[in-house]
């Protein structure tokens, strides 16, 4: 098995000590193009040193790790979580339901730090970080 990893895993790695290696997982790794760009998102809003800092931790990220892209098998999962959600009145985050759906379409968990976003979408295994 393989998982996704959000943005919340890495953006708690970038402000600690940690590291990838050092998530206690026995599953290849992997990460959303949605991940990639809100962990851009965090470098361009950043400034001076910071952004710095944050600019070269999202490159060894992405030297690490290849990015899932969206497909349209990808927005088929997505349309279909979306309304399933709405019809039983339950929300996502529009990021989170594209990282949802890109792990679904691809038979992957998600390592979050956010579980109680992710664990309202059925069938997607969540792992706790």
């Amino acid at each position: 098995m393989a998982v996704l990893i959000d943005t919340s895993v890495l953006i708690a790695l970038e402000r600690g000590p940690g590291r990838l290696d050092d998530l206690p997982l026995d599953e290849s790794r992997a990460i959303s193009v949605i991940t990639v760009s809100e962990l851009l998102h965090g470098v361009h809003r950043a400034t001076g040193r910071q952004r710095a800092q944050r600019h070269a931790a999202v490159e060894r990220i992405l030297a690490e790790i290849e990015p899932v892209p969206i497909t349209s098998l990808v927005a088929r999962v997505h349309a279909e979580v979306w309304a399933r959600l709405a019809a039983a009145g339950t929300t996502v985050g529009t990021h989170d339901l594209w990282i949802a759906a890109t792990a679904l379409a691809h038979g992957l968990g998600v390592v979050t730090r956010n579980v109680r976003d992710f664990e309202r979408v059925p069938g997607l295994r969540v792992i706790a970080a």
